[in-house]
């Protein structure tokens, strides 16, 4: 809903309207088994039979860190509705962005690995996601995001900072609640804790927001960072990833 001291600009507001999903990720407890096929941040993924477990560029196993099946979530508009989105990143050299691979499973087949005894302990040393995660879904509605290079509304005139600086403390903290874009979740817009990639890079600036996995208790990039996968809208509809990136940052 948008907070009254907002109503003077909800045409404006109204075509920035994005569907997303919140995504509740649980540490998964000891007593706790999560499928394979099952929604998760960790891990063990999904692979078909034939698949070859993805390696980093030392030849090295890679870790599954956020598996999304789009059977279990709230459909949104130019998303998939079946199959399995898996980021895997080294253990190791993730930090640079430059040695991970986003995979998309068309579907999910009782036909698949269940055995994976190369995932040792020590591969998981420097993961930024500590634990396994159970995710649970909520199809939400966003009206823009501050840190997103698509957010260019005005305010009588003047940037969202400028006009936060004319309200009050209560006032402030409605409207920075509102475009608040943080958190673990699926489309929508983007949060980073330095600046929008996108703004810099003529050839992604139209990518959207893929996957949004945000720091918690038992997830941490860098120093209370944020990862994001983007890709291009035409990619999505035709559920081709290839071309999907990943970017972290942190403060």
């Amino acid at each position: 809903m948008i907070p009254i001291i907002l109503k003077e600009l909800s045409t404006e507001l109204e075509k920035l309207k994005l569907e997303s999903v919140k995504i509740n990720a649980i540490p998964v407890n000891t007593e706790e088994s999560l499928t394979i096929i099952q929604s998760k941040f960790l891990g063990i993924p999904y692979l078909p039979l034939q698949y070859e477990y993805p390696k980093d560029k030392n030849g090295k196993p890679m870790i599954l860190i956020a598996q999304i099946n789009f059977e279990e979530i709230p459909h949104i508009e130019n998303y998939p509705e079946s199959g399995i989105l898996q980021l895997f990143i080294s253990s190791t050299d993730w930090y640079d962005m430059d040695d991970y691979k986003i995979i998309y499973h068309d579907e999910a087949t009782n036909e698949h690995q269940t055995k994976f005894p190369f995932l040792m302990e020590d591969l998981y040393e420097d993961s930024p996601v500590y634990c396994e995660h159970k995710l649970e879904f909520i199809k939400t509605t966003e009206f823009g995001g501050t840190e997103d290079h698509r957010f260019n509304l005005r305010f009588n005139n003047m940037d969202f900072y400028e006009f936060c600086e004319t309200l009050t403390q209560d006032e402030c903290k409605t409207v920075e609640n509102f475009f608040d874009a943080t958190g673990h979740k699926i489309g929508g817009y983007a949060y980073f804790t330095q600046s929008d990639p996108r703004d810099y890079e003529k050839k992604v600036r139209e990518d959207i927001l893929l996957l949004q996995i945000d720091t918690d208790e038992q997830i941490m990039f860098g120093d209370s960072g944020i990862a994001n996968l983007f890709i291009h809208p035409d990619d999505l509809k035709n559920k081709n990833f290839d071309k999907a990136w990943f970017n972290w940052d942190c403060c």
